[in-house]
């Protein structure tokens, strides 16, 4: 088995078990406390008459928001059964949706020759990738982008591990949420320090801006506050 296949095997499960509602997943948060909060970093650099890429979709939510920003908005993931789920989810079409592995650059080469230059939202999707995989996802990356489009790229710090071992220690144990994420073997690995960047500009791509942020989660604390993963974020395109 491939990388890929792993990875596909591990998505697919997961959504395959999922409802696809808004919320389910640990991750899957209200636009308003993610994509629109993390569009203020990206929309001073971005042509919003350019379409827009959301990678590693899921469900959708967060393109379903990202198509009243822009032109037009393309959600792709690794998972057939997230892909359908956005899709049933989005029944006026306000979004498209497909299968795309961001792993295989060949594969953004066909999306961008489709698009044109396109600008791009990744929100914690290169700490999901085996190290091994992770080049040829930023390299995808600046394929899509390609002259005149602007990456967003978002992943959460080392700290992050520490916030997700708390709340797996609670009483009581890990909750639903965390539980499917390890029971689908979906692997969160940790980005170092300086990596995002190294990888982007590896790929042919300028870190335009970048800072600290919080990736807000659906999970919650006991005391109903969400779960905020200690992050940063990153700028990128072709000056």
């Amino acid at each position: 088995m491939t990388m890929s296949d792993r990875y596909r095997t591990a998505w697919d499960g997961f959504w395959e078990q999922s409802s696809g509602q808004t919320g389910e997943p640990f991750w899957d948060a209200d636009p308003a406390v993610t994509a629109q909060r993390d569009l203020d970093h990206l929309t001073p650099y971005a042509d919003p008459a350019l379409p827009i890429a959301d990678l590693g979709c899921g469900n959708g939510t967060q393109t379903r928001f990202l198509a009243t920003r822009f032109a037009r908005a393309v959600g792709v993931d690794l998972s057939a059964a997230a892909v359908a789920h956005a899709r049933r989810a989005d029944p006026t079409g306000a979004a498209t949706y497909e299968q795309l592995n961001l792993a295989d650059p060949t594969q953004a080469d066909a999306l961008h020759e489709r698009l044109g230059d396109t600008n791009a939202y990744m929100r914690a999707v290169l700490h999901q990738s085996d190290p091994e995989d992770r080049p040829a996802v930023a390299v995808s990356v600046a394929r899509l982008v390609g002259t005149h489009g602007r990456a967003l790229v978002l992943e959460p710090t080392g700290e992050a591990k520490e916030v997700i071992a708390a709340i797996a220690a609670q009483p009581g144990g890990p909750s639903l949420k965390l539980r499917r994420v390890k029971e689908h073997d979906l692997r969160p690995g940790e980005v170092a320090e300086g990596e995002v960047a190294a990888l982007l500009c590896a790929a042919g791509l300028t870190v335009l801006a970048e800072g600290a942020t919080a990736l807000t989660m659906s999970e919650t604390h006991p005391d109903g506050t969400p779960v905020q993963l200690p992050a940063r974020w990153f700028v990128a395109g072709r000056p």
